[in-house]
């Protein structure tokens, strides 16, 4: 099928990536192209961020925080129990549309993926952001957001794609399969090992045999420039796949992202599956985790300080992680 006008016709999963009139639309009534089929929920995903959605948030959205669906040190997804009761309270079944929109669209990803893992069939993200609603001149309201009631059960067992996550033994045993690819989403500076990427991992270096996938500039972890284009909408599929290529990363092949702590790797696994690559995972620890355990090899592409005595590492001075 063509997608019609106002739809990625370079992505496979075209439906599942909006622009600001879609959604305007769908709020207001109007009849839309591709229309979600049951419910709906429209969601802005923040952390630690409910004082500017407060401020002024797209009408009819209710408000996520990463916080609820991951904890320190590690920053890893809570478990499915925990993830199942979650959604259950935000009114959200295995057969609801779920359209995420984030002020750091990385946010987003992170819960998009998280939904995909737990079995949610239609997942949506704005292209772009909060900004590009906010570029697109579209009203916003004050005050609290929108809260769905509950619902009983989430309709199916959680998780049902529980292939698209990866926890540390699984991700250790992938190179005795040889069928997979650890595709590293980290800056430049991070994948040599010239720095951690953040204040509260002390490790610097990386997995060894992952090929580099890039991700943005050098001390920024929230920025995917090698993926977005200067507004911050998803480049042209073509792109981003001959950026991967040239890597050594291709289709076909088992695919596993990952970053420091999983949400950068979450867009680069988010385009992936919009791009209709199959075969796909997050490694939800990342190097975080990997890098606090002393049984891990690493490999340092610059010279690399010995590891510190102490990995510690339990504070973080911001939200804005990837």
């Amino acid at each position: 099928m063509t997608p019609p006008l106002g739809f990625r016709a370079d992505l496979a999963r075209w439906r599942q990536l909006v622009a600001p009139d879609w959604i305007a639309a769908l709020v207001a009534g109007a009849p839309v192209e591709a229309a979600p089929p049951e419910e709906w929920r429209l969601f802005e995903v923040g952390c630690d961020d409910l004082d500017a959605f407060g401020n002024g948030h797209i009408p009819g959205a209710g408000y996520l925080d990463t916080m609820r669906f991951e904890h320190g040190p590690l920053w890893n997804k809570v478990d499915d129990t925990t993830l199942e009761r979650l959604l259950c309270e935000l009114g959200i079944r295995h057969d609801t549309t779920v359209v995420l929109v984030g002020r750091n669209p990385l946010a987003a990803a992170r819960v998009a993926h998280l939904l995909l893992y737990a079995g949610v069939t239609d997942v949506r993200l704005l292209d772009g952001g909060f900004d590009a609603w906010r570029r697109a001149g579209l009203a916003l309201e004050a005050g609290p957001g929108r809260c769905w009631p509950a619902v009983a059960r989430f309709g199916a067992t959680l998780p049902m794609r529980r292939e698209y996550l990866l926890n540390m033994a699984a991700t250790r045993a992938l190179p005795a399969h040889g069928d997979a690819t650890l595709a590293s989403i980290r800056t430049r500076a991070e994948y040599l090992g010239e720095t951690s990427g953040y204040s509260y991992i002390d490790a610097r270096g990386d997995i060894p045999g992952a090929l580099w996938g890039q991700a943005g500039a050098d001390g920024d972890v929230n920025s995917m420039s090698a993926y977005q284009d200067a507004a911050g909408c998803m480049k042209p599929a073509s792109e981003i796949a001959a950026m991967w290529e040239a890597g050594g990363i291709v289709p076909g092949r088992r695919t596993v992202f990952y970053c420091g702590t999983g949400w950068r790797a979450s867009l680069a696994f988010f385009y992936a599956w919009l791009m209709g690559w199959e075969h796909i995972a997050v490694f939800d620890g990342g190097w975080c985790e990997w890098s606090r355990d002393p049984a891990n090899p690493v490999v340092c592409r610059v010279s690399c300080p010995p590891p510190p005595s102490s990995r510690s590492g339990s504070s973080r001075s911001t939200c804005c992680r990837a």
